[in-house]
């Protein structure tokens, strides 16, 4: 893969001077994010079932029930079905929620995205179109002066549909690969701009280099276009830095972060919404998101796309407040109480998850653990017996593999220990 930098593009890493305000902790941006979900377009095309009608109405009240402010319904054009889905969805949005459908840069398939969605309170047409020199030659095989054209006469096309009632979207198809045209990119942006557009969107398409290329590319627009533009970014995971992509994007000046539930999307998914969401969250910026709604969101979505939640996925995975290591579970049981944990990256209450930090016995566990397990158990052990009960409890874990104890050998163990005479 050829690799291109520009060494005017990017910027030096923002100085700590920059990140923090001293005595007052973290600077974060006066504004909060507008979550544009893309989970019944994105996730739903990449789905080996997609879904039906009645499966996206349910996504749909989820998503409403989580507070989004912007929602991709689908791609009108992409069948009859579609079709249906985005006009019925449409038809059930609250007035504070913007409802898009994505189009390609053809009138007819604006004509179909408008007819599904323009009767939602706030409708909003979507037009995609590729901005990078690579896929301008390659795929498209045409010059920057068509592509320019193309975008203008689609955006001030849709613009005329919506008038001042609706929005209008437009995004530049891989964005991510558009170092090589950085100029003809920005200029594209702002065409599309003069041409009517509300909102353009910046997407990774494919996710290929480091995020704060990326991040820096972002910059670069923000800056060249007029102040108080309403950018946006739409990254993929193909690497897995989508969510690092666009939580530093935001604060880069993107207003719009398109994200999908359990990061669904093609190959390796999309932004992961809540992933982003409770990142903000700990930076100190106001997200205005029912966060108390991820963790029963998350079982939904698992359980409708058939896509399994991963025992390790940050936030909602079943293993991520499991602590087995013994110097773990001594931080973790000296500051259980206490605003911030020694080893908790968030509340499980925060987002809704029933359970909290749970300390487990392994080979790796040590003294803590055997006091923490049998307390919250509701069984009396002094610390002193739970010093002595951690070595027996090695000894039997090592016996099957090293593996995890259930609570009632570990209660099993202290009956015996105490049935023993005293040595004294």
């Amino acid at each position: 893969m050829e690799q291109t930098t520009n060494t005017n593009l990017i910027s030096s890493y923002p100085s700590i001077q920059e990140m923090v305000v001293p005595g007052q902790g973290l600077r974060t941006p006066p504004r909060s994010p507008f979550f544009m979900d893309v989970t019944l377009r994105d996730g739903n095309q990449a789905l080996r079932k997609p879904w039906n009608l009645q499966e996206k109405e349910i996504i749909f009240k989820q998503l409403l029930k989580l507070g989004v402010q912007g929602i991709e319904v689908g791609f009108a054009s992409a069948s009859h079905q579609d079709f249906e889905a985005c006009s019925h969805l449409a038809s059930l949005a609250p007035e504070n929620v913007a409802i898009s459908s994505l189009s390609r840069a053809v009138e007819k398939e604006i004509d179909l995205s408008w007819e599904a969605i323009r009767k939602a309170p706030r409708p909003r047409i979507h037009i995609v179109y590729p901005i990078s020199d690579f896929t301008i030659r390659n795929v498209l095989g045409l010059t920057e002066k068509q592509v320019k054209e193309n975008i203008i006469r689609s955006v001030s096309y849709a613009r005329k549909l919506a008038g001042n009632f609706g929005e209008v979207q437009f995004s530049g198809e891989h964005f991510g690969d558009s170092l090589e045209n950085m100029e003809f990119t920005i200029e594209a942006f702002q065409a599309a701009l003069d041409a009517g557009a509300d909102v353009v969107n910046l997407p990774n398409t494919v996710e290929r280099y480091r995020p704060y290329l990326f991040v820096a590319m972002v910059r670069k627009v923000a800056e060249s276009l007029p102040q108080g533009t309403n950018i946006s970014v739409h990254t993929h995971n193909d690497l897995g830095m989508a969510t690092a992509t666009t939580v530093e994007s935001f604060f880069a000046g993107a207003v719009q972060l398109e994200t999908a539930l359990n990061g669904l999307g093609e190959r390796a998914g999309n932004t992961n919404t809540y992933e982003v969401a409770i990142a903000l969250h700990n930076c100190g910026v106001k997200v205005d998101l029912n966060l108390q709604a991820i963790y029963e969101t998350s079982r939904i979505v698992s359980r409708m796309s058939q896509v399994p939640i991963h025992e390790k996925a940050p936030l909602i995975g079943e293993d991520v407040v499991a602590h087995r290591s013994g110097i773990h579970q001594d931080g973790v049981s000296k500051t259980k109480d206490m605003k911030k944990g020694a080893y908790r990256a968030f509340d499980a209450d925060l987002i809704g998850r029933p359970e909290g930090d749970r300390i487990a016995f392994t080979s790796q566990s040590g003294k803590s653990a055997v006091y923490e397990i049998l307390t919250q158990s509701g069984i009396s052990i002094s610390k002193e017996e739970a010093s002595k009960l951690q070595p027996i409890l090695k000894a039997l874990s090592e016996q099957s593999g090293g593996g995890e104890l259930a609570i009632e050998e570990i209660q099993d163990e202290l009956e015996k220990m105490r049935l023993l005479p005293n040595p004294e």
